[in-house]
Parts: C-alpha cells; sequence; structure tokens
C-alpha cells in the first residue's frame, strides 16, 4: 500500500529520495541503542553497580571500539565500517557518495536526540536536588561542597598542563570533569548502611547536591569557553558571574513562576496537563540560557530546581520519568560508542601518553575528595574517611562533562576516554570503600527513614 505521506527530508542537506533511508537509519540506531542499554543496565544491577554504568559500557560495545554499529563521522570510521551502514546498502545498493551522505545525516540526528538527552537529564537531576535541603544542611556541607569542586579542579588543571603539557582549554576542562559528585550512587549506599540520616551522611548528601548546582556552572562557564577557543579573563569572570546570576534569579524567581505554573496545571483538563507545561518551561530556560552564551543544560537544571518547590513536584517527578527512560539512555549510550578505547592500548607506543593521562587523572579523582573530610570542622568524633570516600563517585555528572566535551571537539581521544576511564573507576570503587570506611556494618533504618533513593 502505498504510503499517504510523502517523504519529507529529516535534515535540509537531505535529499529527498534520501530522507526515507535516512530515517531507516535513525530507527535501526535507536533499537540497537535501547538494546544495548536496557542489556546493560539489567547486567550492571545483577552485579550491584548503577545502571547507567551499564549503558556506558554497552555504549562502548557497539561503538567504535568493538562492534562498529552506533559510529560517527570523526570517529576514524567511515560510512563502510558502520554495520548499519551495511545494512541499509545492501537492502538499497547505494552508491559510495549517497551512503556517505545517509551516514552523515542518519548520526547528526541520533547526535540531536542525545542533545536532548543530556537536557532531560538535567532537568530531572534538578527535580530531585531538593532546595530545602539545600538550606538546611548548614555551613559543614557547603565547605566540603566548595572543597570538593575547588582540589580537584585545580589539581586536574594544573598538573595537565603543567606535567603533561595540554593546552588550556582541554585541561580545564578535564578539571572540570574531575568536580562532579554522583549523588544518585552515595544515597543508595548509605541508605543500604542505614547511614543515611548519620551526621556523615546528612553532610555527604547535602554537599553532592551543593556539588552538583556548582559543578553545573562550571561546566556552563568551561563548555562556553570550548566555544571561543580562547580564555579571556574579562569572559571568564562575566561566564562565571552570568551562570549564577541565571541560576540565582532563576530559583529567587522560582515562587513567583510556581503559583502561576499551578494554576494553570488546575486550568488544563486534557492529558499531560502537568508535564507539557512543565517541559514548556524546561526547555524555555534551555533557550534561554543557551541565548546568552551559557549552556543549555544549565537552563534545564534551574528549570527542575524551581519545579521541584511546586505542589505538583511529586506527581511531576512520576511523569518525566517515562521521558527521561525514553531519551537518557540515547546520551550515556552515545557517549560510550564515542569512546575509543583503542587509544590506551600500551602496546602502541602512542598511547602510553594517554595511559599516564589515565592515570593521573584517576588518582586526582580519588584524592581529590578524600581531602573534603578533612575541612570539616567543629564535629567531633566525625568520620572524615567515609565523608571523603562518599564524595568520590563521579557516575552520571561526569559522564555529562565527557560528552559535552566530545560532541565540542574540545578533548582529544585520550584525554575524553582517560576522563570516561576515571568516571567509571570511581564511580565502582566507591561503594565497596564506602562500606569499608563505615566499618563495614549495616545498620537499620532509622524510623521513617526510606530504604532507597531516587537514582538518576
Amino acid at each position: 500500500m502505498a504510503s499517504l505521506v510523502a517523504p519529507i527530508p529529516l535534515l535540509a542537506t537531505v535529499e529527498a529520495e534520501n530522507a526515507p533511508i535516512v530515517l531507516s537509519g535513525v530507527l535501526l540506531t535507536l533499537v540497537v541503542i535501547y538494546l544495548a542499554s536496557k542489556l546493560g543496565a539489567e547486567a550492571a544491577i545483577k552485579f550491584d553497580f548503577p545502571p547507567v554504568l551499564g549503558e556506558l559500557v554497552a555504549g562502548v560495545i557497539v561503538g567504535v571500539s568493538a562492534l562498529h554499529l552506533v559510529v560517527f563521522p570523526g570517529s576514524g570510521l567511515s560510512a563502510s565500517n558502520s554495520g548499519i551502514m551495511t545494512v541499509l546498502q545492501s537492502i538499497n545498493h547505494l552508491s559510495p557518495a549517497t551512503i556517505t551522505s545517509v551516514f552523515e545525516s542518519q548520526s547528526e540526528v541520533i547526535s540531536v536526540l542525545a542533545e536532548l538527552g543530556v537536557i532531560v537529564l538535567l532537568f530531572e537531576i534538578g527535580l530531585e536536588s531538593d532546595l530545602r535541603q539545600l538550606k538546611e544542611v548548614g555551613v559543614q556541607a557547603v565547605v566540603v561542597a566548595c572543597a570538593g569542586v575547588a582540589v580537584p579542579f585545580a589539581a586536574g588543571t594544573a598538573g595537565l598542563m603543567m606535567i603533561f603539557h595540554t593546552p588550556a582549554i582541554p585541561a580545564i576542562f578535564a578539571g572540570a570533569a574531575l568536580t562532579a559528585t554522583s549523588i544518585g550512587i552515595t544515597s543508595k549506599v548509605l541508605s543500604e548502611l542505614g547511614r543515611l540520616k548519620s551526621k556523615e551522611g546528612q553532610i555527604i548528601v547535602g554537599a553532592a547536591v551543593i556539588d552538583d548546582v556548582l559543578g553545573i556552572i562550571v561546566l556552563a562557564v568551561v563548555a562556553s569557553l570550548a566555544k571561543t577557543g580562547e580564555i579571556d579573563v574579562v569572559n571568564v569572570i562575566y561566564l562565571i558571574v552570568s551562570a549564577s546570576v541565571f541560576l540565582l534569579g532563576s530559583i529567587l524567581l522560582g515562587g513567583i513562576f510556581n503559583e502561576s505554573f499551578t494554576a494553570v496545571v488546575e486550568k488544563l483538563k486534557t492529558r499531560g496537563n502537568i508535564v507539557i507545561p512543565a517541559f514548556i518551561y524546561a526547555l524555555f530556560m534551555a533557550f534561554l540560557a543557551n541565548a546568552i552564551h551559557l549552556e543549555a543544560i544549565l537552563g534545564a537544571f534551574a528549570a527542575g530546581l524551581v519545579l521541584d518547590e511546586s505542589d505538583a513536584r511529586n506527581e511531576l517527578d512520576e511523569l518525566v520519568k517515562p521521558i527521561a527512560d525514553m531519551i537518557v539512555p540515547i546520551f550515556f549510550v552515545t557517549v560510550g560508542a564515542r569512546a575509543d578505547l583503542g587509544v590506551l592500548n600500551p602496546t602502541v607506543p602512542d598511547n602510553r601518553a594517554g595511559l599516564l593521562i589515565a592515570a593521573f587523572l584517576i588518582v586526582v579523582a580519588i584524592l581529590g575528595k578524600l581531602v573534603t573530610g578533612w575541612v570539616v570542622f567543629g564535629l567531633p568524633g566525625i568520620n572524615r574517611l567515609a565523608i571523603g570516600v562518599g564524595m568520590v563517585p563521579r557516575g552520571e555528572v561526569g559522564l555529562v562533562f565527557a560528552g559535552i566535551g566530545s560532541a565540542s571537539g574540545v578533548l582529544d581521544k585520550p584525554l575524553e576516554v582517560s576522563i570516561i576511564i576515571m568516571v567509571i573507576l570511581t564511580t565502582f570503587l566507591a561503594p565497596p570503600f564506602l562500606r569499608i570506611a563505615f566499618g563495614d556494618t549495616v545498620e537499620p533504618p532509622a524510623t521513617g527513614e526510606p530504604s532507597s533513593e531516587k537514582i538518576v
């Protein structure tokens, strides 16, 4: 039966007759991505690791490092190396020039979907970052968070520039990737140990939330620097101030917006009366941030923080989850797919510098967070080692840095892969070492304490 809808090019650069083939490539790529993400996440759960790491490893397997199913131009591979393009070639008998055009267009579509995925991810993280908790954790968590951002950022950036002679912009980006802390992973382990409501647990969780806020500001600044390709002190100051003002202004004006949001939600009677207005706000905030030369993810994160205070927060959390389940895995799988682990092959002499960089980043990532336990003051008997270890895992936020750095072209392959290896190892090592730091004892949860936490 003939199609009722004429084929419309997905991109302006695609000829009309190739549009259905591009669509076929996108659909087949999404099948591979979703299958890989689900298998990877399920395998990770079996070994008591975060699902996001399973999605990342699955991406590595289907990407440039192994199966060549999800590959992108610029990775060193061409259309002829792509398994999906090979399938399309055999079905449609395309010329080399046509299959190359289809490959580039299909990759652009997947890249845009991945960008939307990270915007939704940061919106969800904002929804899960409780502003009330931020106000209540006190000075200790703020001090721990600031140390946890400043020490690894300064040590990583300076070390890469002085020891490995890395150019300033990539070094700053890699240093920024060391600042993140995964609140989801740490919260899960603390809950399992019955330590979530302990002094250490409260400081860790509060500091991790503040860490995320500071990290997103740092990311907005360094990603904007990457676009200009140069360091201008005036521009850096402008970016820091504008990112901070944008985030704080969004939060301060959030109360006014929440009243309007609640009124709109109550008047709408059709499906999507909560989630559609929420995403309109999140996407508009992302656009606004991008329009003033900040990163779109900062706007999405700010929107999540604001809507976390709304009356519809709990229902909105549940409505956003299935959307995130559909779009966020595209981001994580493509991050893994772009990572060429071959650059860390020690048998190739040119790769040994990359291995040294990876080792350096891992050491700085661990030590830079461990020291945070020793900046706590006024609390005799506090378990400083546990606080430091609890700040170590990078998780999904670290992958956001790697993904944006890769997409912007500011990170070369050895540095990008080194960041991903750092994220994987710190996230894998933190749960068992946190148990050891607490003496490997499991206390029953306090009355009213939840047995599990939301994990991105």
